[in-house]
């Protein structure tokens, strides 16, 4: 690394896919059940029970921060379990989510993923919201799959450029063919029921906003809902991953649809789509 205080976003990555490479590691050797499900006690900033392996993911991230920190890097670092941590400067805050569909993760299931973005600006560690962040990555560590985005430059899934479907897809009665949704509550998925009816033909839970965010700017799916309002962690990396393949993000009804604070408080649904009208659409699912 370059004894910039800054790395550029490549730097970032590189750190951002030996982290990843070290969570994989550190979860196929704790093999599904008991110990998976095993707490610390703890409850995380984020406001969830802490897992072992959440502590111990956050643990191998931070281990590969510390090293850019000693190579001259300075930053801030905000993370779902420690919260806000100060590496000597606030024009560049790194969000992390070291278990991104932890509840897969603790039952075996393969989709869940470390989800690592940066932003930079002024005081961004303070004010920052999502149209700051400058790259991201996320890891699903099922099918070991890194989707990566670097602003104004373009997304890779395993390196080769994303370049994702003209537009959505539509079934017969020109309703959304596939679409994604999030929520851990049946009940924000009743409340939605109505506009779920009208506007998608097929939903799928994958269980980790990051990933289902992924797979619209992969084409995978024509659209993604949280039925219900999600954190900057687990969002930060995904969304830009769709903004630079050519999708559309939206955070609740704001009247800037990127203007969501980079923080770990739950504020609004987010919404992904390949067009304007495709987001027109899932927009109108979440009921928060």
């Amino acid at each position: 690394m370059t004894p910039s205080s800054h790395p550029d976003p490549e730097t970032w990555l590189t750190a951002f896919n030996r982290a990843a490479d070290a969570v994989r590691d550190l979860l196929a050797a704790v093999k599904p059940g008991a110990d998976r499900l095993e707490e610390t006690g703890t409850t995380g900033e984020g406001g969830d029970r802490t897992l072992v392996m959440d502590r111990d993911a956050e643990d191998v991230i931070f281990a590969e921060l510390e090293r850019l920190h000693d190579a001259g890097a300075r930053f801030t670092a905000l993370s779902e379990e420690r919260g806000t941590v100060d590496f000597g400067a606030r024009d560049v805050l790194v969000v992390i989510d070291p278990i991104d569909g932890s509840m897969n993760a603790k039952r075996g299931m393969p989709h869940h993923a470390v989800s690592i973005a940066v932003a930079t600006g002024e005081d961004v560690a303070t004010t920052g919201t999502m149209a700051d962040v400058v790259c991201g990555l996320v890891a699903d560590l099922g099918p070991d799959e890194r989707w990566t985005a670097i602003k104004g430059r373009g997304a890779w899934l395993d390196g080769v450029a994303l370049k994702g479907p003209a537009k959505e897809r539509l079934n017969g009665d020109g309703k959304l063919e596939l679409v994604a949704i999030e929520s851990a509550n049946p009940i924000h998925v009743m409340a939605s029921g109505e506009a779920l009816v009208e506007h998608v033909h097929r939903i799928r839970a994958i269980g980790a906003i990051a990933i289902s965010l992924c797979a619209v700017a992969g084409g995978r799916v024509d659209g993604m809902a949280s039925l219900w309002r999600c954190r900057a962690v687990d969002a930060a990396a995904g969304q830009l991953v769709v903004t630079e393949s050519g999708g559309l993000v939206a955070f609740g009804d704001l009247a800037d649809p990127l203007n969501n604070p980079l923080d770990l408080e739950p504020h609004s649904p987010v919404v992904a789509a390949r067009t304007a009208a495709g987001l027109a659409r899932v927009a109108e699912l979440p009921h928060s």
